[in-house]
């Protein structure tokens, strides 16, 4: 989204990161005041469950870290996210369980938020300048060339 945003305003990066922290806000802001969402979590068929709860603060998490590295993180986004999960962990300590006894670390939340973001830009994981095996694009080689060997037994 930030390539095609950067493309259609060659020279004008300032109004293209404008563009897009005014977006994510507009997004997040709509998903806090959409009360027919709220009503479905808090009192809906089935309430947020601890996985549930755990997918939706790494959701929210993968929200903030995606606007930082794209330079658009603003207070007001930040401010509205934690608004979010903190309306999420009542709706969910309002089932009688406690969110903090079932949710990681957030250490935890930011490794698979960081992880994510080089996944998406292509980068691998080094340790000690070598790729680590487990990397997104090692795993991806491994897969392609388990892939053609399997096609070409045939």
């Amino acid at each position: 989204m930030a390539n095609i945003a950067a493309e259609m305003f060659v020279g004008r990066e300032r109004f293209a990161t404008l563009l897009l922290m005014r977006l994510t806000e507009t997004v997040i802001l709509w998903i806090s005041e959409d009360q027919s969402f709220w009503d479905d979590i808090e009192e809906g068929p089935r309430p947020l469950g601890p996985l549930g709860l755990q997918q939706f603060y790494l959701d929210m998490k993968f929200v903030v870290c995606f606007a930082s590295n794209g330079r658009y993180l603003s207070r007001n986004l930040q401010r509205i996210v934690n608004e979010i999960i903190t309306k999420a962990m009542s709706a969910f300590s309002a089932t009688g369980m406690d969110p903090y006894r079932d949710l990681p670390e957030d250490e935890w939340f930011n490794e698979i938020c960081q992880d994510a973001m080089e996944r998406l830009s292509g980068k691998p994981k080094e340790i000690n300048g070598e790729r680590e095996l487990s990397s997104p694009t090692a795993s991806v080689s491994a897969q392609s060339i388990s892939s053609v060997r399997s096609h070409n037994s045939s």
